[in-house]
């Protein structure tokens, strides 16, 4: 090839290049007719709360890893006066709070008579879990937060109509640490596009149908139920350990086939029993996940095995197994935020186990 031809091509590569990196960098096209609601860069977004009359959902970077996005999902508390108790009844309410002293002392049957509710269910604390692919997706769409149409500010009578006037929903947006707040409401119908007030200047928006979906089915839409990132040919080295004791197997395999276990003393012969044990282990999925820094129910669980998977010699992963107080089965592994319960009837895994690492 002669030297002019290369400098061509050289040339060449270099615009292909510069192309690709204007392509990248431009703004995402927008949809015919759309406005902006924030305009902000995504850099910018620290994040995301949605709140309803009952519960909310947050998601957020995590501050060591910006490409990380946790979901924390949380009850509130009951306002005073929910429930059972009628707006009639405000009269004997305020007696029965006037009378809460003697009231305290007479504990039991003697509180009811005297009209005094129930104390609330105590709330329990927000769940901080990993979010998944989706969640990273959702948290790009709202830097910047774009809508449908701009309706402008409408008049008490239309925010009323609209549902904007006495609505409990509320999306907020950090932004470089400044929260802005903004109201929601549904349609009057139940389906459809919602509404969007951003109280900085009273401006109604109509937004798109698809944007706050997930976030009001967060827990099952937007959490990384993972218990590894890696699949069956991500390892070649597998130890079970149970007590004191354990065994090492060499593993091959490749998805979506189970992974072969070989004794590390005998790579030549297959162990199918081995193979069997950790096909179960392995297809198992968490019916609960547990947030960052929670703990199963009871004393603090003693893990009844451990598998590590190893790579070239280096450990990439690595799972525990316990039974907490509830007889429910908890585990934990290198991704998980925490344990997951697993539910019952694991005691036959558990068993096997210690026969593997049981010595020859």
């Amino acid at each position: 090839m002669k030297a002019r031809d290369v400098a061509v091509q050289g040339v060449l590569a270099a615009v292909a290049l510069v192309a690709a990196f204007f392509v990248w960098q431009r703004e995402p096209a927008r949809a015919p007719g759309e406005v902006t609601v924030e305009d902000a860069q995504a850099g910018a977004l620290d994040r995301i709360r949605y709140d309803e009359e009952t519960r909310f959902v947050e998601l957020f970077r995590d501050p060591q890893d910006r490409d990380t996005v946790w979901v924390r999902l949380g009850s509130k508390p009951a306002k005073p006066g929910a429930g059972t108790q009628s707006a009639t009844d405000a009269g004997a309410l305020a007696q029965a709070t006037s009378d809460a002293g003697s009231a305290a002392l007479d504990a039991g049957a003697n509180s009811a008579d005297a009209g005094t509710p129930a104390s609330p269910a105590p709330v329990p604390p927000p769940r901080e879990l990993r979010g998944n692919d989706v969640a990273l997706k959702l948290f790009a769409r709202f830097a910047p937060l774009r809508a449908q149409r701009d309706l402008g500010v409408l008049d008490d009578q239309k925010l009323e109509e609209i549902g904007l006037a006495k609505t409990e929903r509320r999306l907020t947006l950090t932004l470089d640490g400044t929260p802005r707040t903004f109201r929601l409401a549904s349609p009057a119908s139940g389906w459809g596009a919602p509404y969007l007030q951003r109280t900085s200047d009273g401006h109604v928006f109509l937004l798109g149908p698809a944007l706050l979906t997930d976030l009001e089915a967060a827990a099952s839409r937007l959490v990384d139920r993972r218990l590894h990132t890696f699949d069956v040919d991500g390892f070649d080295r597998v130890v079970i350990s149970t007590g004191t004791a354990s065994r090492a197997f060499v593993a091959s395999g490749k998805p979506p086939g189970a992974v072969q276990l070989s004794p590390v003393d005998a790579p030549g012969t297959p162990d199918d029993f081995a193979r069997n044990w950790h096909d179960r282990l392995w297809r198992l999925t968490p019916v609960e996940l547990l947030g960052r820094g929670e703990a199963p129910p009871g004393p603090a669980p003693t893990p009844a095995f451990r598998v590590e998977y190893q790579r070239g010699g280096k450990a990439v992963g690595e799972l525990s197994m316990a039974k907490a107080s509830d007889n429910s089965w908890y585990a934990r592994t290198e991704f998980t935020p925490g344990w997951v319960r697993m539910g019952g009837g694991l005691e036959l895994l558990a068993e096997d186990a210690a026969k593997l690492t049981a010595p020859r």
